[in-house]
């Protein structure tokens, strides 16, 4: 691909390792050009008027102006994709969660290891990253912070939570997009294993963050952890999570660190084990992301007679992943994350009354 073709991105960071390891992650991509490195905002806004770049690497932490302020800056003036780059404390992971929420595309940890393994990964993740961040569509608007939305509760719909599991994948713009989703559900809802698409030491603080807004109980999942209604588990950062029963109860189960997809956790792996081990009793939910991963699962699900849905294209962040599973015939709905929770009780409820005809 020819340069002026490329991807142009320009990162900014004040610590010069950090700019000149992003930098050299991206090096070999034929598609994405580092056109410039930015100590700090007003360094940056130099360079976006000289290089008008595609998708802008934005540092929480800078003197002069920190990185969320500079981003609400940018969404006015120059509302260009933003990837925040993020450290593993816990504080940074709730401003990079915050970043999401006001317009950031996705966030990347800073790197941790120069050794050509860490340098790899972060390659490859930066590089997934930037494409889809080049694609993306305006973020939607979401639901004001704090606001709760009363649901009729599940068991008034005439389903038993206990007979049936939820599980939902999700890659870029998937975190406002569960926080959307999760908003809307009873706390009698059934329970939810979710994959999302992101870095260790992140997922705890999404888990902690997503249990603000429901009415579900959200936790990062702990192996062996006991699927229940009421609950919602979001899988670790880097850990493949699988579900598997023991009697008449679904547990939570940690496997390798293994790649699939090129991901780890991936929602191919959490759903064909969903498939296996609920079958009919199961609603597979493939949510906005780049890429193919989840959609040979959510067709699975769908072979085994569950409830398959898929995120709609104009409300999609990255119609990737969603996207692929239409195009494979694995989604019996197609519908925006808030209209999720109604689209599963109304499919629950037409297979219970079938199942009663038919007795």
């Amino acid at each position: 691909m020819s340069e002026d073709k490329s991807i142009k991105v320009l990162i900014v960071d004040d610590s010069p390792t950090v700019r000149a390891v992003l930098s050299r992650a991206l090096s070999n991509e034929p598609d994405i050009s580092v056109v410039g490195e930015a100590k700090d905002p007003f360094h940056a806004r130099e360079l976006i008027i000289e290089h008008r770049p595609n998708v802008i690497i934005l540092d929480i932490e800078m003197p002069r102006m920190d990185g969320l302020t500079f981003l609400k800056k940018l969404q006015a003036h120059y509302p260009v994709p933003v990837i925040m780059c993020s450290g593993v404390a816990a504080t940074d992971n709730h401003t990079a969660l915050k970043a999401i929420e006001l317009g950031a595309i996705d966030f990347v940890a800073k790197p941790q290891s120069g050794s050509s393994i860490a340098l790899r990964r972060l390659s490859e993740d930066l590089a997934d990253k930037i494409r889809a961040a080049a694609v993306a569509s305006p973020v939607r608007p979401t639901i004001p912070a704090k606001t709760t939305i009363k649901q009729r509760s599940f068991r008034s719909s005439g389903l038993d939570p206990r007979r049936f599991l939820v599980a939902i994948g999700a890659s870029t713009g998937g975190t406002e997009a569960i926080k959307e989703l999760l908003m809307r559900v009873p706390p009698d809802f059934p329970p939810v294993a979710i994959v999302q698409h992101m870095p260790a030491g992140f997922t705890k603080s999404f888990a902690d963050r997503l249990n603000q807004y429901s009415q579900m109980t959200v936790t990062e999942a702990v192996d062996g952890d006991m699927l229940e209604p009421g609950r919602a588990f979001v899988a670790r950062g880097e850990l493949q999570m699988r579900v598997y029963r023991s009697g008449n109860q679904l547990h939570i189960s940690y496997g390798t660190d293994e790649l699939v997809n090129r991901h780890c956790p991936s929602v191919d792996v959490l759903f064909d084990s969903v498939a296996d081990q609920v079958g009919s009793r199961a609603v597979g939910v493939l949510l906005t992301g780049m890429g193919a991963d989840g959609a040979k699962g959510l067709l699975n699900m769908k072979e085994r007679n569950a409830v398959t849905i898929a995120q709609s294209q104009d409300s999609c962040v990255v119609y990737g992943m969603p996207k692929v599973a239409a195009d494979l015939g694995a989604a019996q709905h197609v519908v925006a994350p808030g209209d999720v929770p109604d689209t599963v009780v109304a499919a629950l409820q037409k297979r219970v009354k079938r199942a009663a005809v038919h007795r």
